[in-house]
């Protein structure tokens, strides 16, 4: 017998990401790699998190080195409170929970609103990290308007096709991973109007909303659902956020911001599977927050977006003729569209193999495997003459695979 016949069918639908697999690549000499959507760790905070972690265990490491609730670590929970009132959601620490990093968030929704044949409203592209938190739960995607073109009724006639119902929208409204995009208000507002029409949850995804570069600020769709109902227990957004892209990954801290309900069946899902975040972490986070979190962001603000504008300058100077890419306000990502009948993936091989150089193809953003000819490229681990010189290697290879 093969172990792997008695496995779930739940598992047919879990595959590697490609970005993890990418991720190996940065430790092979002479590769120049825009593939990993990560925080430059030359940029980390990392004086101050080793004075926040010595000063927990000189005082607080009976706390920090227990058990704790699984709702998550309280001063913390109050801090973001605190950040949400001022994008217009005040909320109390009963709406919020600590996750090990909004990835676990995504997983957490996945399964308290997916049964298999439910309808996933998503971006085309859309994060592969939520397709992957979503997969197991054997759910059907649909795309995700914003514009209002398409009407609540298709979306709920085609969601019976397979037996279920659109249980919510997804999407990242602030330079989103993939495409560096944001929403603009009046999507967001279309947004909320569709899922009142479906009655689904609305799922924000607010891992980069602090990244911004230029432009003006727009509402959260959870503030602006809030201001329709003036009652944070009336609504159906949930809104996700991580201090991975701003203070630090490693220590997966992410958290929910949601109706008492929700948080209440998240908590359960907590408790079964890892009963809370790492206490440790919770605290050195809050310490380094409370102290350092608006400067250490400008500071972020100020690099990421220098290197925004000479990835966008070396694109215009080096890419050949029927490429095109997008211009985000912030964020980390630039997503490119190569001429029909290119495939992102031929290019990455030849890329790899010609020029040791590294992105992401972009069939593995979207639910359908379609999109071939995109790819998305991240500056925020390269400096400004590694981005001029690995947009000419990029101009290069392109140009030498061209039909």
């Amino acid at each position: 017998m093969s172990i792997e016949q008695i496995f779930a069918t739940r598992t047919e639908r879990m595959k590697a990401s490609e970005i993890r697999e990418l991720l190996k690549l940065l430790d092979k000499p002479g590769i120049l790699s825009f593939a990993g959507g990560i925080p430059d760790p030359a940029l980390f905070p990392s004086d101050a998190f080793a004075a926040a972690m010595a000063e927990i265990m000189k005082t607080g490491s009976d706390t920090a080195l227990q058990y704790s609730v699984s709702e998550g670590y309280l001063p913390l929970r109050e801090w973001i409170a605190g950040q949400m009132a001022d994008i217009g959601v005040p909320c109390t620490p009963d709406n919020i929970l600590i996750t090990s990093g909004s990835q676990q968030a995504l997983d957490y929704l996945g399964k308290l609103f997916l049964s298999p044949g439910d309808t996933a409203l998503v971006g085309w592209p859309t994060y592969m990290g939520a397709l992957g938190a979503f997969n197991p739960y054997e759910p059907r995607y649909d795309q995700l308007s914003v514009n209002g073109n398409r009407a609540a009724s298709d979306y709920a006639s085609e969601a019976e096709t397979t037996g279920g119902k659109v249980k919510f929208a997804y999407l990242s409204v602030d330079f989103a991973n993939p495409t560096g995009e944001t929403v603009d208000q009046r999507g967001r507002e279309a947004v909320l109007d569709m899922a009142e029409e479906l009655d689904c949850a609305v799922i924000e995804d607010a891992a980069y909303q602090a990244l911004r570069y230029d432009g003006e600020d727009v509402p959260s769709i959870l503030a602006l659902e809030l201001a329709r109902k003036g009652d944070l227990e009336a609504c159906r957004t949930i809104y996700s956020g991580s201090f991975s892209k701003t203070l630090s990954p490693g220590l997966r801290v992410g958290w929910v911001v949601a109706a008492k309900p929700v948080i209440s069946q998240l908590v359960l899902m907590k408790q079964a599977s890892d009963l809370h975040s790492a206490t440790f972490n919770q605290m050195a986070v809050h310490r380094v927050a409370d102290a350092h979190f608006d400067s250490h962001v400008s500071m972020l603000r100020t690099v990421y977006g220098r290197r925004r504008e000479a990835m966008l300058a070396a694109l215009e100077a080096h890419m050949p003729q029927g490429v095109q890419w997008t211009r985000p306000e912030g964020g980390m990502f630039v997503w490119m569209t190569l001429p029909a009948g290119m495939d992102g993936a031929d290019l990455l091989s030849y890329a790899l193999e010609t020029y040791k150089l590294a992105f992401v193809p972009g069939r593995a953003f979207f639910a359908d495997g379609s999109g071939g000819n995109t790819l998305r490229l991240s500056f925020s681990c390269a400096n400004e003459a590694m981005i001029d010189d690995g947009m000419a290697r990029l101009g290069a290879a392109i140009r030498e695979t061209m039909i």
